[in-house]
């Protein structure tokens, strides 16, 4: 199968492009991306990869991309800050409304079988169900998760108009190696600047379920081999069964990082959320996923532990003197 991945070069993205080039169904990846949120550090390893080819290309601009034809297409480029949408709103809508429209007609003209997108639990907004299925009334609270809205009936009405069969994957929070973002990212470069205050956004009960990236990579997998629809869409979400709040966060971060005496500053926003259109509590219904076959191997505490530990790891190495392991 020929693979093409948007978004290829940041976080998920870049983990899905290792799992492909590994894969020995996946005779090609090609990666498109604007490199506005990814990084070539995270795909450099691939460049004399046979199978490997990459595409320096804004999908919300035409370009050459939009010749490409394949058999798979992983669309995961985004602008992934859902505070940032916010700030910006028309960013937000031009990475992931516009580049989707523009990726499933480069879809259609190139004759792909199937698409595979990543949305985002911020479609249910403040779910009335909790753990939250499928199926629960989709009411955002935040541009993002309005963008990410619109996007998934972008892929439902090109699936029915044009006969393409789509699956699309609803992420809880994603955490792991090369992540850039969020509330761990947050709290590890507030202590890194001073180790003994930490403003936490909101009034730390806010309570979300985390799921691994490795954990993502390996549903998408699985989704292609057992779950694709014959004609349309099939949806599913895609997270852990448990949950942990922001100030459980905190006290992993400051003992991963092996600080003490840490003061905490907490900085509510309405009803204790941490910015206008945070989902205060978020855990979804993940059961029709584990129908496949797949279920989480990391809990949302592991998986925030092993991103903050890829962190210290990370500005360890790079204090160390050239030459030293």
């Amino acid at each position: 199968m020929r693979a093409v991945i948007t978004g290829g070069a940041g976080f998920i993205g870049s983990h899905l492009v290792e799992a492909l080039l590994t894969h020995e169904r996946f005779q090609s990846v090609t990666v498109i991306d604007n490199l506005s949120t990814g990084s070539l550090d995270n795909v450099k390893r691939y460049e004399n990869n046979k199978k490997y080819r990459f595409l320096l290309q804004d999908l919300a601009r035409e370009g050459e991309w939009m010749s490409l034809s394949g058999d798979i297409l992983f669309h995961y480029a985004a602008d992934p800050d859902v505070r940032g949408s916010v700030i910006d709103p028309l960013r937000s809508f031009r990475n992931n409304v516009i580049s989707t429209i523009n990726a499933m007609e480069m879809a259609r003209r190139g004759d792909f079988n199937v698409i595979i997108f990543a949305s985002s639990s911020t479609v249910y907004g403040d779910a009335e169900i909790v753990p939250t299925p499928e199926n629960h009334p989709l009411k955002p609270i935040s541009v993002y998760g309005w963008t990410k809205l619109i996007a998934e009936e972008v892929i439902r009405s090109y699936a029915e108009t044009y006969g393409l069969r789509a699956v699309i994957l609803r992420l809880a929070n994603v955490v792991g190696p090369r992540l850039t973002h969020g509330v761990i990212i947050d709290f590890f470069r507030k202590l890194s600047n001073d180790p003994k205050r930490l403003e936490i956004l909101g009034d730390g009960t806010q309570r979300k379920s985390y799921v691994h990236v490795s954990d993502v990579v390996r549903a998408n997998l699985i989704i292609l081999e057992r779950a694709v629809p014959e004609k349309g869409v099939n949806i599913f979400n895609v997270g852990n069964e448990d949950w942990i709040t922001v100030r459980e966060i905190a006290s992993i971060v400051i003992n991963e990082m092996g600080l003490r005496d840490v003061d905490y500053i907490f900085s509510p926003s309405d009803e204790g959320r941490g910015w206008v259109g945070d989902v205060k509590f978020m855990l979804l219904d993940i059961k029709k996923i584990k129908n496949t076959g797949w279920k989480p191997l990391y809990t949302s505490e592991e998986a925030v532990r092993d991103t903050i530990r890829y962190l210290v790891e990370k500005a360890a190495s790079r204090s160390r003197p050239d030459g030293e392991p």
